[in-house]
Formats: structure tokens, sequence, C-alpha cells
């Protein structure tokens, strides 16, 4: 057992190793997980994937067995197929994680009668890059340690938050899990918009990008500094920053937008998980 992180001696199913499971995959291995405890159940494994299990020790597509937990980190819509024969690998002392947007706690009990201590996460994108952020559910049949090890090894992409009801996901998804698009869409405007104003569109592109990566650092780096004030501290009264907040904060501007966007989200994410 890894002492640190006490991830070693669990025994572990990932049902779908694509963008997210395979981020999933190797930071769980970073952090000291057994990858010979580890199955993967993949049916289009990517050449990285097969040398990684391979290097690792780790089972491709091997018979079914039955793990301390089986992460669900397939695409949405296959969770119908994968069910058929899912059912080998969750017993009624799995934890079962599920990463599946739009499904719900008993869209996957329906599936798998068996399980029951359940989990629903919502992670995102910068989960690639060991940044994402996590919304965190668990139905009241999971443990306290199994709490714990959900956390761990969500904590391998990112910060982990926990939230006290199923509703609140739909929510998260609509903040963070859907947040990447927004600040990427973000990021694209203020590019137009230096074009607009006459530069270089490759020199907008670079000049938003990067003030967006050093924004969203800046933030990372002093996490006791409120965004609100952070704001502040670069905006010197009737300099060019605050005529250009006049503007992003008026009746029309940027607050009622985003709570529009995110409204929108939420309703959406309320709809496909049913």
């Amino acid at each position: 057992m890894t002492s640190d992180t006490g991830l070693g001696d669990i025994s572990l199913t990932l049902v779908g190793a694509g963008k997210m499971g395979g981020a999933m995959l190797q930071g769980w291995l970073k952090l000291g997980l057994n990858a010979e405890r580890v199955a993967v159940v993949e049916p289009f494994p990517s050449e990285s994937l097969k040398a990684l299990c391979a290097a690792t020790g780790a089972t491709l597509n091997g018979a079914p067995t039955l793990h301390d937990i089986v992460v669900l980190a397939t695409k949405p819509q296959m969770l119908d197929a994968a069910a058929q024969t899912l059912s080998a690998w969750v017993g009624p002392e799995t934890l079962v994680i599920s990463v599946l947007a739009g499904k719900t706690i008993a869209n996957i009990r329906a599936r798998l009668p068996l399980a029951k201590a359940l989990v629903r996460a919502m992670p995102n994108t910068p989960a690639a890059v060991g940044r994402g952020i996590t919304g965190v559910y668990a139905t009241e049949a999971v443990s306290p340690q199994q709490r714990d090890v959900t956390t761990k090894l969500l904590s391998a992409i990112g910060q982990v938050e926990w939230v006290g009801t199923e509703a609140q996901i739909d929510m998260v998804t609509a903040v963070s899990g859907s947040g990447p698009a927004y600040v990427f869409y973000l990021t694209e405007c203020l590019a137009k918009a230096g074009e607009a104003a006459g530069l270089p569109a490759e020199l907008a592109a670079r000049l938003a990008r990067a003030t967006v990566e050093g924004a969203g650092e800046l933030m990372f780096q002093e996490p006791q500094t409120s965004p609100a004030q952070l704001r502040i501290n670069v905006t010197s009264p009737g300099g060019t920053t605050a005529a250009a907040l006049d503007v992003l904060m008026s009746e029309g501007g940027l607050e009622p937008l985003m709570e529009g966007a995110v409204a929108a989200a939420k309703r959406r994410a309320g709809a496909l998980s049913g």
C-alpha cells in the first residue's frame, strides 16, 4: 500500500478509457494505485492505452472480476450497451462511481440493480492536465471510507467538491462542467475584439489566450484573494480598464448574460438526466 494515498491495495475496474477515463487512469497510477489490481474495459482501446496497460500490468478487456470499485466513464449513450455486460463486474459490496453526464443515480441503479453504494460525479475537461474540478454526490449507502477513497481517486484529476443533493449535480454541470467552454468563448471574443480594434488576427489571438491563461494562474496562485478583489486591484479609477468594465458591468452586461447561460445549461442538464 502507498502510505501517502492509501490507494495501493484497492482493486478497481475502469469502464471506458477515452479522454476522461484515460486521464483518471494515468492520475491514479501516479498516485500509487497498484496497476496489477486494475482492470480496464474499453472496446476500442487506443494504442497509447494498450501500451500503458502492457507497461504497468493493468488488465485490458479481461474476464469479469468483482473489484472494490467500478468507475463508469463511457459515453452516456453507451450505458445501456455497457450495462449488459457490467453486471458481472458489480456486486452488492462494489462502490460504483459514475462520471456519465446526464445519467442519474436512478438511471444507473435501474441498469445495475446489485449496486448499493453509488456515487455520481461531474468532472470537467481541465482534468486532462490535472487541473479539473469535480462535483460529487453520494447515496446514503456509501460509507465514510468509500467517500474518502472517492475523494482520493478524483483528486488525481484536480479539486473535489462534495454536494448535498443529487439535484446540485445539474448546477455543478452548468457552472464547472460546461464552464471551460465559457472561458474558451470569452477568449475567442476577446481576440475578435482585438482584431476589430486594429490588431493583426494572430497577434490578437495570442494576446487574448495568454491573458486568460495568466489571469487563471494568478487566481490559482492567490486563492486567498477573491476574483472581485483581483479585478479591483487592476482597475485604476478613470483608467482604461474602468472604461471597459463600465460596459461589461452595465445592466445588460456580462453578469446577466452569464446568469442566463448557466440557467440554460442547468435546465438542459435536468432534461438530459430525466
